[in-house]
């Protein structure tokens, strides 16, 4: 091959949507000679680790629009461009390549081995099976576009300095280097502005007198709500897990994401309202709990918890509001009774720091959306120029859609990629 005739693309970024610009790039053009450089010695890192070494894939959500519904940040861009590739589009790439998905309860959607080294081996073998050449420890120093004016006559569009002290060129770039403050500080020199990161998707410490203990248990269906949020006020329904450190779960991992800028502009000590029992108000929950005072008059309420709570997180509420462990239905007071119902629906815990959630970090922030063109990929600042995946300003809650968006914008990048001027 007549290598003025190459199409030379450079991939910074060994990671999932890296890999997937690569494949889609070298796939669609053969005369595209696609490098992907990885900075570690081990590519597909979050691959691996994700869904406890299960790899999370995507999630079985086929309607765009409503899919777009669970990234806080992204969701109107990614509109159009899962219109384009989807989740769908996404299992059937991985089933034209052999790897079945299969979904769970929740939607959340994996190969049916629970290997994430299913998914590793199979972009290893599209990427290798297309030509894309990986080139491991190669952390990327600088990034130069080449001025127009001084370009010679084999010159390409961009140079790249390693850290090992070679430099290379080439005609496309795509940046895919997930939350790496170095991909940030790229995009800054090449025009672009970028949304101050910061973490998304954590767990809550709370150390509070009515948590201690009770590590392990979980309520199925409870709402939380960050107080003093401002005027959109940020609220979300799921099941909440009582940990060693305060709490977690799928309710608060998702409050932490649509959250995560109010949260840090607080320095993650806020007040979180939590309501244990969603499908009641007031009014309901205090009529049901009278009418115990004359079915049940003789029990002890510490020991008979009527309600769909675990019985030590009961036992804790009710000698938190001062309720005598003596105490019988029948001899309940309204004082007592007031003070059990706002601890129930309307309880407050004092939020006074993050967590992680297991190995995996989502970042909030990155490469501007204004400034990309989300049909292409392609920067609207520096031409042939490409970003995919976290470094730009998109991020999902749990549940796959993190690694969704990464498909998607490196597939619809790695097209791109390809054409010919």
């Amino acid at each position: 091959m007549n290598s003025q005739n190459c199409l030379d693309v450079v991939v910074i970024g060994g990671g999932a949507a890296g890999f997937f610009g690569a494949i889609a790039c070298a796939e669609t053009n053969s005369r595209a000679r696609v490098t992907i450089l990885e900075a570690g010695n081990s590519p597909l890192a979050k691959v691996r680790i994700s869904g406890g070494g299960r790899c999370n894939v995507t999630h079985h959500c086929f309607d765009p629009g409503q899919l777009v519904q669970n990234y806080p940040r992204g969701g109107r861009a990614l509109r159009g461009a899962f219109s384009r590739f989807q989740p769908q589009d996404t299992v059937k790439w991985f089933r034209d390549r052999g790897v079945k998905l299969k979904t769970e309860a929740d939607g959340r959607m994996f190969p049916v081995t629970d290997d994430s080294t299913t998914i590793i081996d199979c972009l290893t073998k599209a990427a290798n099976q297309a030509g894309v050449v990986l080139k491991n420890n190669s952390a990327v120093s600088k990034v130069n576009k080449i001025n127009p004016d001084q370009k010679t006559k084999n010159s390409k569009t961009f140079q790249l300095e390693l850290r090992n002290g070679n430099k290379m060129q080439c005609d496309r770039l795509l940046i895919a280097t997930g939350s790496n403050p170095l991909g940030y500080r790229w995009a800054k020199s090449l025009g672009h502005k970028v949304e101050t990161p910061v973490p998304s998707l954590f767990t809550f410490k709370i150390n509070d007198p009515r948590l201690h203990n009770l590590a392990g248990l979980s309520s199925d269906f409870a709402k939380v709500t960050l107080l003093n949020s401002g005027k959109n006020k940020l609220t979300q329904t799921g099941a909440i897990l009582i940990t060693h450190w305060g709490l977690s779960a799928p309710a608060i991992l998702k409050l932490s994401a649509w959250g995560a800028r109010v949260l840090a502009e607080h320095k993650y000590k806020m007040t979180l309202q939590v309501n244990w029992l969603p499908n009641y108000n007031q009014e309901s929950l205090r009529s049901y709990l009278i009418g115990l005072k004359t079915e049940i008059p003789k029990k002890k309420i510490i020991n008979y918890c009527p309600l769909d709570l675990p019985k030590r997180l009961w036992q804790s509420l009710v000698r938190f509001v001062g309720i005598s462990p003596e105490r019988i239905w029948t001899e309940l007071t309204k004082q007592e009774l007031n003070k059990l119902i706002i601890e129930l629906l309307q309880g407050q815990f004092p939020i006074n720091g993050k967590g992680v959630f297991k190995d995996e970090f989502v970042t909030c922030g990155g490469v501007r959306l204004k400034e990309i063109n989300f049909k292409t990929m392609s920067s609207k600042i520096c031409d042939h120029l490409y970003f995919a995946g976290e470094v730009l300003d998109i991020d999902g809650v749990t549940g796959g859609f993190n690694f969704q968006s990464a498909w998607t914008t490196g597939w619809l990048a790695g097209k791109s990629l390809a054409q010919v001027e």
